[in-house]
Formats: C-alpha cells, sequence, structure tokens
C-alpha cells in the first residue's frame, strides 16, 4: 500500500495546492522533509501557485499606486501576511499590538496593488477589492475601540477607511457630528499645513484622518438618506467614493512614464463643496481660547443645522509640466481651465514625499483668485474616485470660512501637447 511519504514531490505539491495556506503550514511542521518541501526550496515555484489558487489579483499585473509595475514578488513573504490579516479580520482581539501597523500595511497594499482598467467608462472588478471588502464587512477592525492606537497606527486605518468607503457606524448622528466638527474647527488649517489635509510639520505629508472627515462628510450628501434605514452590520455602499472606483483609469495607449499628463488631469471635472453659515462657523471655533481644548459640537446636533452642499463643473486642461527629482517620471503639473464656462481655475498637482497625489488650486473671477483648495488624490493615479480635499479664501486670515470638496472626473480626454 502506497502512503504518502512514498509520494514524488511533484504529486506531493499538487495536492498542497489544493489546500488551505495555513494547512499547507501545519502540514510542514508534521515532518522535517515536509518542511524542506514548504520553506526551503531554492525557488517559490511552490507560493507563487499557492498565492494564484487565492482570489486575488495576479500580481504581475498589478501596480503600484503611481502606476508602476513591481519588479520583484516575495510570494511567500505576501501570502503569510495576507493570511495572519485574515486571521485578524475574523477575531480582531488576537491582533498583538506590535502587529497592528503590519496588518493595516497589508490590506492597503491588498487596496493599492491592483490591476488598472483601460476605458473611463469600464468598472472591472478587482479580486483584491473583492476579498478586501467582503473581510472588512465582517470584521470590527476599521472602529475597533479598544484599542490605543499609536499615531501611525490611526493614519493608516483612516485611510483604510476612507478607501473602503461607508461602514454601517457611518450612518450614526454622532459619527457624523465627529467628522464635522474636524472638518469645520479652524485649528486643522494653518500654514503649517499648507491650510489642507496635510501634517502640521510642515512635511506635506498627507493626514489620513482628516481626509477621512472630509470623506465622511460628503459621502452622506452623496448617498441616498434612505440607504441608512437599510443598512445591517454585513451591509456594503457601493457609491462613487467606495473602494471600486479607486483603481487606476490608464488607457492602453499611455505609458505614464513619457505622459506628461500622467495624472489624468485634462477633462471635465465635477466639484462639490459643503459649507455652513459663517455666523454659526464662528460661533463653533469662538467658544474655545485653547487649540487642545475639545469644542463644543452641539451646533452640528441641532436638527435646525445647515450644511450647503452644490456642484459645479470644471473643464480642465494641461498648461505643462517642471521635473521633479524626487519622483522622477512624475513631474510636477500646472493645469488651468473654467468653471461652468465662467470663472477660472490654475493649478498644479504633485506627488507628495509620502508618494501620495496632491492637487492644489485657485479660482475666481475675472482674473482674481479668491478661493484657494488643497487637495489628495484617493486610490491609484487616475482613479475615478477623484480629489478630497479643503477650500478656504487666498487671504488665509483667521476667520475666513472653511469647507470640504469632492474633485471627480466626469469626462476624460486625452491631453494632446503643444507643438
Amino acid at each position: 500500500m502506497i502512503s504518502i511519504e512514498d509520494l514524488p514531490v511533484e504529486v506531493l505539491e499538487q495536492i498542497l495546492l489544493m489546500l488551505d495556506p495555513l494547512d499547507v503550514a501545519q502540514f510542514a511542521q508534521t515532518r522535517s522533509d515536509y518542511y524542506a518541501i514548504v520553506y526551503t526550496q531554492e525557488d517559490q515555484h511552490l507560493w507563487r501557485e499557492l498565492y494564484l489558487q487565492q482570489p486575488f489579483d495576479d500580481p504581475r499585473r498589478c501596480l503600484d499606486s503611481l502606476g508602476r509595475p513591481f519588479k520583484a514578488i516575495d510570494w511567500k513573504s505576501q501570502l503569510q501576511r495576507i493570511m495572519r490579516a485574515r486571521t485578524i479580520l475574523a477575531r480582531v482581539s488576537a491582533c498583538r499590538p506590535e502587529e497592528r501597523c503590519t496588518i493595516l500595511h497589508t490590506l492597503l497594499d491588498m487596496v493599492i496593488t491592483i490591476p488598472p482598467v483601460t476605458q473611463f467608462e469600464a468598472m472591472d472588478p478587482s479580486l483584491n477589492h473583492g476579498w478586501v471588502t467582503a473581510m472588512l464587512r465582517g470584521s470590527t477592525l476599521l472602529e475597533h475601540d479598544e484599542w490605543e492606537l499609536s499615531d501611525d497606527e490611526r493614519q493608516l486605518r483612516a485611510r483604510l477607511h476612507t478607501h473602503y468607503g461607508l461602514t454601517p457606524r457611518d450612518f450614526e448622528p454622532h459619527a457624523r457630528t465627529l467628522s464635522r466638527a474636524y472638518v469645520y474647527a479652524m485649528r486643522h488649517y494653518k500654514y503649517d499645513n499648507d491650510f489642507g489635509p496635510f501634517t502640521m510639520d510642515g512635511s506635506g505629508r498627507v493626514n489620513w484622518v482628516h481626509v477621512r472627515a472630509i470623506h465622511h462628510v460628503m459621502s452622506l450628501h452623496v448617498v441616498p438618506p434612505d440607504v441608512s434605514t437599510q443598512m445591517t452590520p454585513m451591509a456594503y455602499t457601493i457609491f462613487p467614493m467606495c473602494m471600486p472606483w479607486t483603481m487606476s483609469v490608464i488607457p492602453e495607449a499611455v505609458k505614464l512614464d513619457d505622459a506628461r499628463d500622467w495624472a489624468g488631469v485634462t477633462g471635465r471635472w465635477q466639484c462639490s463643496f459643503c459649507f455652513c453659515d459663517h455666523r454659526e462657523l464662528m460661533l463653533f471655533n469662538g467658544a474655545s481660547t485653547s487649540e487642545t481644548e475639545p469644542l463644543n459640537t452641539e451646533l452640528f446636533d441641532d436638527p435646525d443645522f445647515i450644511e450647503v452642499f452644490r456642484s459645479i463643473y470644471v473643464d480642465l486642461r494641461v498648461l505643462g509640466t517642471e521635473e521633479d527629482p524626487d519622483h522622477l517620471g512624475r513631474p510636477r503639473i500646472d493645469f488651468g481651465g473654467s468653471i461652468d464656462g465662467n470663472a477660472t481655475i490654475v493649478g498644479f498637482v504633485k506627488v507628495t514625499p509620502d508618494g501620495h497625489i496632491r492637487w492644489h488650486f485657485t479660482s475666481g473671477e475675472h482674473g482674481n483668485a479668491i478661493w484657494s483648495s488643497e487637495g489628495v488624490q484617493v486610490g491609484n493615479v487616475r482613479s475615478k474616485f477623484g480629489v478630497l480635499g479643503s477650500w478656504t479664501t487666498v487671504l488665509h486670515e483667521r476667520f475666513d470660512p472653511v469647507g470640504p470638496f469632492w474633485l471627480w472626473k466626469i469626462e476624460d480626454i486625452q491631453d494632446v501637447p503643444p507643438v
């Protein structure tokens, strides 16, 4: 009678490929020669095939957030990290404090490392997105409130939440109040962070806690109100500010390293923005004399509080580029355009020190700049999700109004460089 010990390695490997990766790891612990087959072979063909058996995108077809392919893939390490993340998503209490950042990074890598779509109208689903969405939908990771998060953990979780979209808890009035309080707090807009969703250390790095608050405020004007009454703990809201819209849209004829409009600026955009009564804004911010003292949020709990939501159309075109020595192949893009065919807009797009895509623009009428906006592209380069950010005046005076905006592309036009 033939036993498993008598099987050729090739046959044994085929059997292993039918198992869950955690079962393969347990099998490897039963004998030293099995351990050698799983862990000490010179190449990673077993781990590659095991990875490709999972419901994930093939990393060889994927690009990073700036649209570049990966030069090398560590199949074993990546799959081990994902399997550990899967375990934690199923039982968040099992997560050790020292591995929280790794788990969050792993999930963000899954969200960002995906194949691009080649047509603007297409919405080819990503396997990675399907897996991450399903796992997060059944987990408490995004809103687990028993952890004392470090600044890095708070930023990573806010970034993941922004990419994910809305959770059932996001529809609760108290959650909305907290996000509005963050977005309309003037203490969060200074020269230190260029009056935008960036960290206060002057580095230009993205403050994802701020971006997520903006996302929350804007989303609840986009999602129909009756959706909140239909939400269940396992529900997931599909709308243009959730994970499927974070995919890059890169036409087959476009090579980003050679394109001056690598960010996909040229085209028609819709810009939605919010604001509240300036007197109420002053009342909310003027009640505290300390930068650290919590602000009184009762204003946002008042049923009579009004937050105005409006949308305008913006047509943009590339005016020129300037090489960025820190991000070769992704130069700063200077752009201009018109708003609803009347007002003018000028600005630039560039890569931040932490590898995200920043948008800055000013707008006004008759050649006079009035409004200044700072934003961050959510998702991968050229994503249909678009840009989330904040607006204020170009004067940046103490009591100037502030508010959130969402800029997203509705018609793609290929850039034609000047002759």
